[in-house]
């Protein structure tokens, strides 16, 4: 393979707390409730996208969008990069001809908050946020948008990823998939992925 494109949340750092407690406490002041559990399952795809989801009243959603937002930061301490992603990351950049994009469902500020503080865009030469594309994950666009900005041949690139809306984004955009399992808590297993990785640095074997 010679281009990697990257999930941010739950493959380079570990943010489901900051967003999923965030989200608990503003649905509870709306007197919406959901086990924590089930609001995990909306992680990984857009924030209008998950509320839909968790069948949110449509005349709230823009009211919680808003406060789910402004509520984050408060959590933010509890986000951290995973062990072993700036040395995996360093080691693809080592190899010749080798790309990193990042494809994340993040607007463009909540990158800037979340990922830019700890370092880890010096790593990538594209970046695909939120604004990027019509439709979000699972749909294909934002990974064709970063296949594009790559000018990648789809047959060397795949996407890394941890739930099954980045595997079938990949999917459905002609790349080949590769879940990451080093999140804290039980793994959901998730069928159909071309590779599997257990620790970051697997997926150098996949540089040549």
């Amino acid at each position: 393979m010679k281009n990697f494109i990257f999930d941010v949340d739950g493959t380079l750092l570990d943010t489901e707390a900051m967003y999923m407690k965030a989200l608990d406490k503003v649905l509870r002041q709306h007197q919406i409730k959901h086990p924590y559990s089930e609001l995990v399952r909306t992680f990984g795809i857009t924030s209008l996208d998950a509320l839909k989801q968790l069948k949110v009243p449509a005349d709230l959603i823009q009211t919680i969008l808003n406060e789910w937002a402004q509520t984050i930061p408060e959590f933010q301490p509890l986000t951290h990069v995973y062990d072993g992603i700036e040395e995996m990351l360093s080691g693809l950049n080592q190899q010749p001809g080798v790309q990193l994009a990042i494809m994340t469902s993040k607007q463009n500020y909540e990158f800037k908050r979340d990922v830019t503080p700890l370092g880890l865009d010096q790593y990538f030469s594209q970046f695909v946020f939120f604004e990027d594309a019509k439709r979000g994950k699972p749909a294909p666009d934002p990974i064709l948008v970063a296949i594009d900005r790559l000018k990648a041949d789809p047959e060397e690139t795949v996407y890394i990823g941890d739930t099954k809306y980045d595997l079938q984004a990949a999917h459905a955009a002609g790349i080949k998939c590769g879940l990451v399992t080093w999140q804290n808590g039980p793994v959901q297993k998730i069928e159909g992925a071309d590779y599997v990785f257990a620790a970051p640095k697997e997926i150098l074997t996949l540089a040549r």
